[in-house]
């Protein structure tokens, strides 16, 4: 069999992205981060950069973070938009960006909704559209800020495929490429005349852009999109017309809006250095149907000689990633990559025009910007010093704190709210029908209905806040800063509940990260805590509270009810994260996790990455692994668990505990989904595959040898306080939220408790 080409950096870094935590891994860059200011003050991050004749304040770029149903369902941008990024404009980033804008509706069937509606924000439509353009660039001007408006010629084949179930469309491509999420819709090649249109299109986008006040445009050309498909070899394999030249689509675009636009308004592209698939899937990329046409990708070396032509047509300044959506984790880092993950493949492109003299077509050097889990000052302001780029981009960052430029230039490093990498509310939420807010900050994405700042209540109220988790905290924290008298009881020794399980591996630093932080502004506050105190019914009645708050969380079940349970020794996986010391040494022992959601398999990664155990096994009774959470973070944990020789058993359930050994049943039908699978996402439950096959009722009975059993079976919501509390009227007002309410994620517990104390 051929040998797959593969560039030695890329199979280096993807490498690195799954064995970071075994080595050296605190507080540098390929590493886990922490929010130090060693090297405040920041001078070089808060320095100058010319891009064209354009000026920007400082060397910060917000990142698209994707802007959909932030619009109107005309297109125009909405309140809500202009508020959302008035916001990041008013915290002192230098260059906002906007989420990706099609301008392929007509062409690309996956950008337009029935009734010719759309999700995203749109320039393209007609003139009622510009007012709204224009009210943004002038609100962003008037914070000090500048912006760049993204433009994409479409989605292709990673667009949605219910074009093809509900409009009879066929997504489109730059050849016969499946769909990303339904791999078995086909997607039909753009014509050459298409092709035209769209560039036609760009150019007419990118005039309005300008006219409206806006300050430069931005390319969508990496992770796979159709800018992507048509210029790299993975899925461009047409052997006829202009565009069989993989490169040809790209400068003929940007040729056009160059024509259009004149030679001082700034061009940005976003490019991806490698699909890094081969790396990524090695012998894989051959023998699974939809990879295996994609093998013959663009390599480094010609992706920089692309980008050198691009800047001969006019490109200004680049930002520069890895991967696609067929390897989403990589252009969406979740909380367990490494911080500073792509600052080498932004050095390499630096570098390289470096080397070759490359300047803009004005004569000036052609800044890059590094992306990739950057939201850390100290890491930030030193990959500027040591030239690894120009420019930091900041998307999440800026969604969990809009103020972080402010308070990394005031050296209120400690003040920053960290990002905990999770991407529930910044992608989850629109991928699902949402618009893109922020699980650690409850305003993200509703600016234009809460106010900068919560109001002073007009009574302080003494309120008892029964557990110190994520709501509990946050809810303390919100109602203190209203001006209420506020105690917390917790049954544990520490604050922090199940955040203290989610933080516990290395490559949760993140969580980690912010536990602390949340635990810090607890403790800056005039808030009673008390810890190893389990609030009665008594005790709150002896407090005389005006208010209690129930945020005591979840129940874990602790044991599934299956014959000869008891015999093998056996311990909940939360509980023994929270606890490591109730953890028995693993170190030579076989464990068997029960359970395949979120904590069971960051659980098998603990016990394989960091207690040693040789041998685990997780086993999950649905079809896929990790159900519910982003695509990003779930194929990283299940892509790399399965690099550490951890099992994973889809479609099977245990069923009793003989001799020693855990009996299990595991579906075997032909067309049980594959519990590996990485390069094709879950899809949303509200979508109907009419082409999906269902599993067959065949399944064998296997017992595995096993020394341990831990339980990762999930929980169930604990009413019963609160249900006694509200009995005994324990308080005037008696309110219950986060998981003893409904097990959720930090997203919802913390729209909770804000909300919560918004409105006490």
């Amino acid at each position: 069999m051929s040998t797959l080409k593969t560039d030695e950096l890329v199979v280096q870094l993807t490498k690195k992205f799954g064995d970071w935590d075994q080595g050296d891994y605190e507080n540098h860059y390929l590493g886990a981060a922490r929010f130090t200011k060693e090297l405040y003050p920041y001078d070089t991050l808060f320095s100058p950069i010319q891009c064209n004749r354009l000026t920007i304040k400082n060397r910060t770029v917000m990142a698209p973070m994707g802007n959909c149903q932030m619009a109107e369902e005309t297109g125009r941008p909405s309140v809500k938009m202009q508020e959302y990024f008035w916001a990041r404009a008013a915290g002192g980033v230098g260059l906002l960006t906007t989420g990706l804008i099609p301008i392929s509706h007509g062409i690309d069937a996956s950008v337009t909704e029935r009734g010719h509606l759309s999700y995203f924000p749109r320039i393209d439509r007609s003139r009622t559209a510009l007012m709204g353009w224009r009210d943004l660039a002038k609100g962003v001007h008037a914070r000090g800020s500048h912006m760049f408006i993204q433009l994409t010629p479409g989605l292709g084949r990673v667009g949605s495929p219910e074009c093809f179930i509900n409009k009879f469309l066929p997504p489109v491509s730059a050849s016969v490429n499946p769909d990303f999420y339904i791999p078995e819709v086909p997607c039909r090649p753009l014509t050459d005349f298409e092709c035209d249109k769209i560039i036609k299109n760009a150019g007419q986008a990118a005039a309005n852009a300008k006219f409206c006040g806006l300050d430069g445009v931005y390319l969508h050309g990496h992770e796979g999109y159709l800018l992507d498909q048509l210029t790299s070899r993975s899925w461009n394999r047409r052997k006829a017309g202009k565009y069989s030249d993989w490169q040809r689509f790209g400068i003929e675009l940007i040729k056009e809006l160059r024509r259009r636009v004149g030679p001082f308004f700034p061009i940005m592209y976003r490019i991806d250095l490698s699909c890094a698939l081969n790396e990524t899937y090695g012998e894989r990329m051959k023998t699974v149907k939809s990879l295996k046409n994609f093998t013959d990708q663009r390599s480094v070396a010609d992706t920089l000689d692309y980008m050198t032509n691009l800047v001969k047509a006019g490109v200004d300044m680049f930002d520069v990633d890895l991967g696609c959506y067929d390897n989403w984790w990589l252009p969406h880092p979740p909380s367990t990559m490494p911080a500073g993950c792509f600052l080498d493949v932004a050095k390499t492109a630096k570098e390289y025009f470096k080397s070759i003299g490359l300047k803009s077509n004005l004569g000036i050097d052609v800044p890059i910007v590094a992306v990739g889990k950057l939201g850390y000052p100290d890491m930030a302001e030193k990959a500027l010093r040591d030239g690894m780029c120009d420019m930091v981009m900041l998307g999440r960052p800026v969604l969990a704190d809009p103020d972080w430029c402010k308070k990394a230039y005031a050296g209120k490093v400690e003040e920053i709210r960290p990002c905990i990498g999770c991407q529930e509310g910044c992608v989850n939420e629109f991928v699902d029908g949402g618009h893109p807010g922020c699980a650690v900050n409850a305003r993200t994405g509703f600016e234009e209905q809460l106010p900068a700042e919560l109001p002073k209540a007009e009574k302080a109220k003494k309120i008892a806040v029964v557990g110190g988790g994520v709501a509990g905290m946050n809810f303390a924290v919100y109602a203190c800063d209203r001006g209420h008298k506020v105690d917390i009881y917790e049954a544990e020794d520490q604050l922090g509940g199940k955040l203290l399980a989610a933080g516990r591996p290395i490559v949760k630093y993140d969580v980690a990260n912010y536990t602390q932080w949340l635990i810090a502004q607890v403790g800056k506050r005039k808030i009673n805590v008390k810890l190893n105190t389990r609030a009665d019914v008594a005790m709150l009645k002896k407090g005389k509270y005006d208010a209690v708050v129930y945020a005591n969380g979840a129940k874990d079940f602790t044991a599934p009810r299956i014959p000869g349970w008891g015999d093998i020794p056996s311990v909940v996986a939360s509980d023994v994260m929270i606890h490591p010391e109730k953890l028995p040494d693993v170190s030579n022992k076989k464990v068997v996790v029960i359970g395949g959601g979120q904590v069971g398999c960051e659980c098998a990664w603990w016990l394989k990455s960091e207690k040693n155990c040789p041998d685990v096994t997780v086993i999950e009774m649905m079809p896929y692994f990790m159900d519910g959470a982003c695509t990003a973070n779930r194929g990283w944990l299940i892509h790399y668990l399965e690099d550490r020789g951890v099992k994973l058993m889809n479609m099977t359930k245990a069923i009793k505990v003989f001799e020693g050994r855990l009996f299990v049943e595991q579906n075997v039908s032909k067309n049980k989904p594959d519990g590996l699978c990485t390069w094709t996402p879950i899809i949303p439950a509200n979508v109907v595959n009419p082409l999906a096959k269902k599993p067959g009722p065949e399944t064998v009975v296997r017992n595995l040898d096993c020394d341990l059993i831990v339980v990762a079976m999930g929980g169930r919501a604990d009413e019963s306080q609160f249900i006694e509390g509200q009995k005994e009227h324990v308080a005037p007002e008696v309110h219950n939220i986060g998981d003893s309410f409904f097990m959720s994620r930090v997203l919802e517990a913390n729209r909770a408790a804000y909300n919560l104390a918004r409105n006490i």
